[in-house]
């Protein structure tokens, strides 16, 4: 990059490079900034990239052209680099004030939200990499025998940022008590010894003082000492002492967060077990999982455990979030508020407040029918058991005035199920809760289950359009908590009588004892047990032969593709079904599903009938797995970049014939959208269920 900036005419007071991609994000096109004077600086190594390895660059790679900052956080090497700007103060992108920073940790995501400075702040920026450490092998979930004793080469990587050198890396067996030395090698050293040409160019580092790649540290240990410890503490120190710090440290974005790698070791039946604090993306588990879920403290210093002289902390609830508009004191009457029932301005009541959902309802991740739904209803139940913090801090824009105590009361005990008909043609009503009893239960794999629930007649059609899903609410048998979550049934739409429900479950395990709360819940149902239904909600519906409504408005498509994990792929399943038995429907279906292991693949034998049936070639399924067995011959690993790039085509933007449709974890979704995005779709054209 000196290079190049060395040939402008550079201006008294210019102190940052100001980059900008070529691609177009929710916010404007991605940019950032750094200094001038690193960017003109040889031993920064701040370059801009046309080719890795002797090859063009790939397009998630950046091509043709991207910066690489190297020791600095990704942010700042920017891909489809379009612009080099020359200013006198840091970058005014969106990206580069609301990413990549280190607030101060008393600031809560309440204060940044509200007071915007504290993201412009450039001290709270972040540019160099701290240092970090962590163990590789032992993997998680790995075991080894303790019938022999034997020597284990514990083994991992480290890395510093700005170009330091890692000087030492120290392993602990006895909670930070004690420490050893590791065994370091540097890779990137020998490239300094080299004297040849490649890929068109002369390598020549022997000058070079700066380091930026990983280094590699093992240490022998004996299983006779990992038996004797609860966990491998791993810390590493760079050529300027700085160390990685015991605690983690808050701060709203979560990011570079680097205390001492622990490892868990837990003995089981002449087996040693180990257990990393994560696992990457979707996949389930690690011992950070397994202390939030036993209620631990994951920054009590100890990695979550109980030592002596250390009590429980209590469970500290967060403030409560005022769902009112400041000094907004209007009283509506009951009359006023059921006119609102049904037209264009949808009112509903929470907590005895009333809000005016009109200028949501494009904005809803549910579509416009979730919030039409609610017109004219006391909604207070299901909101707060299915909304997150951030939708209850929006509420005080749309709070428009209070009922009087006697309203709130007819309003409450006014549900209306008697207005149910239980000869009625349809089982779902989208205002009303409908009950129904569970029929069956049947075990589809050792975590998931079939639930199936009688309608209120054997002729009754349940009423869900391709693509919407249901609320499901009961009560628990063991607390009585009424719990209400949303579930994409696979009843085909032509059924009658009864609703099928495919539900992962989540039970209580020695490393999560307290499990999935909704699904723990369901599996202890009894046969006969009374549940309730509302519906349909969804923005997306399937109308057959490629037309597709929208938020209420219609869309022909050629083509969906499809992306899922674990359960997700109910809603996937049901949309994929009515294309396929449809001999008249052209529409073309790629569907990409992630799961660990052959039994977790859910609706397996359907799909497979899919695929046998589907002679014209209008569907492609494709599972990956996270933990294959040996004999699996599919695709191993998650759902990454490399698998959407060669599955979903790139640079669809503007491609109106094509929509992608994707539900799983939080992660998974975040992944997908990201990496779309950077592809050129747009994100109309991306469904999240």
């Amino acid at each position: 990059m000196s290079s190049i900036l060395q040939r402008a005419k550079l201006l008294p007071g210019a102190k940052y490079v100001c980059m900008e991609g070529a691609d177009k994000l929710p916010n404007g096109c991605y940019g950032t900034s750094i200094k001038l004077n690193w960017a003109m600086d040889p031993n920064k190594r701040i370059m801009l990239a046309h080719k890795m390895n002797g090859e063009p660059l790939r397009p998630d790679h950046g091509r043709p052209l991207r910066a690489v900052v190297p020791g600095q956080i990704g942010g700042r090497s920017v891909k489809w680099l379009k612009k080099l700007t020359i200013t006198d103060a840091p970058s005014g992108n969106w990206y580069h004030i609301y990413d990549n920073r280190v607030l101060p940790t008393m600031i809560s995501p309440e204060i940044s939200t509200n007071e915007p400075k504290w993201w412009y702040d450039e001290r709270y920026a972040i540019y160099d990499l701290n240092v970090n450490s962590a163990v590789v092998y032992p993997e998680h979930d790995e075991k080894i025998s303790l019938s022999k004793s034997s020597m284990y080469k514990v083994r991992g990587y480290a890395y510093g940022g700005g170009g330091r050198r890692i000087t030492r890396v120290e392993i602990s067996l006895d909670q930070g008590r004690t420490w050893r030395l590791a065994n370091i090698e540097y890779p990137e050293d020998k490239y300094r010894e080299v004297d040849q040409n490649l890929y068109g160019g002369k390598i020549d580092m022997s000058w070079q003082e700066t380091c930026f790649c990983w280094c590699f540290w093992s240490l022998k240990i004996s299983t006779t000492e990992l038996e004797g410890s609860d966990g491998i503490l791993v810390r590493a120190m760079d050529e300027a002492m700085n160390i990685q710090p015991r605690n983690m440290y808050w701060s709203v974005l979560g990011m570079m967060n680097n205390p001492w790698f622990c490892v868990a070791i837990t003995k089981q039946d002449g087996y040693l077990r180990f257990e990393h604090p994560t696992q990457p993306a979707l996949i389930p588990g690690g011992w950070m999982e397994r202390v939030k879920r036993n209620g631990g403290d994951l920054v009590n210093g100890n990695w979550g455990a109980m030592v002596e002289g250390c009590e429980k902390p209590a469970v500290m609830e967060g403030p409560k979030i005022d769902l009112k508009k400041p000094g907004l004191n209007i009283t509506i009457s009951l009359e006023n508020f059921r006119r609102h029932q049904i037209g264009p301005q949808p009112w509903f009541a929470l907590e005895g407040e009333v809000y005016d959902g009109t200028a949501f309802l494009n904005e809803h991740p549910g579509g416009a029918q979730s919030i039409l739904s609610a017109a004219g209803l006391d909604i207070t139940e299901e909101f707060m058991a299915i909304h997150s913090e951030t939708a209850k801090v929006m509420m005080s824009d749309y709070h428009i005035g209070s009922l009087d105590l006697s309203s709130q009361e007819t309003l409450k005990n006014d549900t209306n199920e008697s207005a149910l008909s239980p000869s009625r043609e349809v089982f779902l009503n989208s205002k009303f809760w409908a009950p129904s009893s569970l029929r069956s239960k049947t075990v589809v794999s050792p975590d998931s289950r079939l639930f199936t629930f009688r309608l209120s007649h054997g002729s009754q059609f349940l009423g869900l359009p391709v693509g919407n899903h249901v609320m499901l609410k009961i009560d628990d048998p063991s607390t009585g908590e009424t719990i209400i979550r949303a579930y994409t049934p696979i009843s085909k739409q032509d059924s009658r009588g009864t609703i099928d429900i495919l539900v992962k479950l989540y039970p209580s395990t020695p490393n999560h004892p307290n499990g999935g709360k909704m699904t723990t819940a369901m599996d202890k149902l009894p046969l006969g047990a009374v549940v309730k239904f509302k519906g349909p909600i969804g923005k997306f519906e399937y109308l057959g032969n490629g037309e597709v409504l929208l938020n209420e408005k219609k869309r022909y498509v050629q083509s969906f593709h499809m992306i899922c994990a674990g359960s997700g792929i109910t809603p996937i399943f049901q949309i994929l079904r009515a294309v396929i038995e449809d001999p008249e429907d052209r529409t073309s279906c790629v569907v990409l599903d992630g799961n660990r292991t052959e039994a977790d693949i859910l609706c397996r034998a359907e799909l497979d009938d899919f695929m046998t049936e589907n002679s014209n070639g209008k569907c492609r399924i494709v599972h990956t797995l996270t933990q294959p067995s040996s004999v699996w011959t599919g695709r191993k690993g998650r759902i990454s970049e490399d698998l959407l790039l060669e599955y979903v085509p790139v640079n669809a933007k503007g491609n109106v014939n094509s929509l992608v449709l994707v539900c799983g974890p939080e992660a998974l979704e975040v992944a997908v959208r990201n990496t779309l995005l950077s592809m050129g779709w747009n994100e109309c054209d991306l469904i999240f269920f």
